[in-house]
């Protein structure tokens, strides 16, 4: 589901948020059009609407934790925690949590990558909602998903900001059972901002 399809005044704020957006092709390799939120966080508005529209969707939904995906995940996700009561789980790349942690290694459209998180952080029976910036083609939220569920989280929903729908992450999240619920999808023209 995305946030165009949810009744309500959603439609004028999406507008804003993916005007807000900008493209930045060959970024970080050749044949990529990086899909940049950093304008995004210029616009107090635009931003704020963000965070606003992930907790109209989840203040009910007795979500527990919030894990947000390193590092763009970090900037949506303890807003969003901190607004429903939940506490915020980050999970990051290798050797950046001190402690004993629990790792997930995962492929990437580009590479492959480890995620790790504090052992500990989540407790058997926790709702999660994982939140990171995009869904390209699935692997990073499978990979979260996967992490929780092995510390005993039940995954509720993945939540993004921008989906690349030609990737098809939404069917791989889908093929593992969960639901996915973004703002925009994705644009392939270089903007200007």
């Amino acid at each position: 589901m995305s946030a165009g399809e949810d009744a309500g005044d959603s439609s004028g704020r999406i507008t804003g948020i993916k005007s807000a957006l900008r493209v930045i092709p060959n970024f970080p390799k050749p044949g990529i059009m990086f899909q940049d939120i950093t304008t995004l966080l210029l616009d107090p508005k635009a931003f704020k609407d963000t965070i606003d529209l992930f907790v109209e969707r989840y203040k009910e939904k007795e979500i527990s934790v919030v894990a947000g995906i390193e590092a763009r995940g970090f900037i949506f996700g303890p807003p969003i925690a901190l607004a429903i009561g939940a506490k915020f789980v980050p999970l990051r790349k290798p050797k950046k949590l001190p402690g004993e942690v629990i790792s997930e290694k995962y492929i990437l459209e580009y590479g492959s990558d480890c995620l790790e998180m504090h052992v500990g952080a989540v407790q058997s029976g926790d709702r999660a909602l994982v939140v990171d910036d995009l869904i390209a083609t699935g692997g990073t939220l499978c990979a979260a998903m996967n992490l929780l569920e092995r510390a005993g989280a039940e995954v509720v929903e993945c939540a993004c900001v921008i989906e690349v729908p030609d990737l098809k992450g939404r069917e791989r999240l889908k093929s593992h059972g969960k639901p996915l619920y973004v703002l925009v999808e994705s644009q392939f023209e270089p903007t200007s901002q």
